[in-house]
């Protein structure tokens, strides 16, 4: 059996309370991989090009089968995942855990909210539909307020 698990499977302490959910939006996902693909596409056709390669073109079709084949493996997993954000917690997949109090800073990285915790523990929340609003969220829980 896997100790992986997409949703998180820690318990909530006496009282505690979900405040919000986070989960990956499927749009998000092909919108980043699509951007992801042409980058892999010019970088391919540049090095190709670099090398003095006649068929510069090939290295489109490879970047983006690279990419569409990557999107199309890990879709299932990756769209799966969700984060609960407690009044006390962020809880992420499997025994993921952070206290709000170890929070240290909430940065956004393209599509994602990066967690940075005061030990310098990163964790990312990914393909968020409105990172900002995410981590606006996030923040307002942290600071007590329950209207984020």
């Amino acid at each position: 059996m896997s100790d992986y698990a997409n949703t998180p499977t820690t318990a909530l302490a006496e009282g505690e309370t979900v405040q919000a959910s986070f989960s990956a939006d499927r749009a998000t996902y092909i919108r980043d991989h699509a951007w992801l693909a042409a980058a892999a596409m010019a970088a391919g056709m540049g090095i190709l090009w670099a090398l003095g390669n006649p068929h510069v073109w090939t290295g489109a079709v490879g970047g983006l089968a690279a990419v569409v084949l990557r999107a199309w493996f890990v879709a299932s997993d990756e769209l799966a995942v969700r984060w609960d954000l407690t009044d006390r917690r962020l809880l992420g997949p499997g025994s993921r855990a952070v206290r709000l109090a170890e929070i240290g800073a909430l940065n956004t990285l393209g599509s994602a909210v990066q967690v940075v915790t005061l030990t310098g523990d990163k964790h990312l929340l990914k393909y968020q539909k409105d990172r900002d609003a995410t981590r606006t969220r996030i923040a307002a829980v942290q600071a007590g307020r329950r209207d984020g």
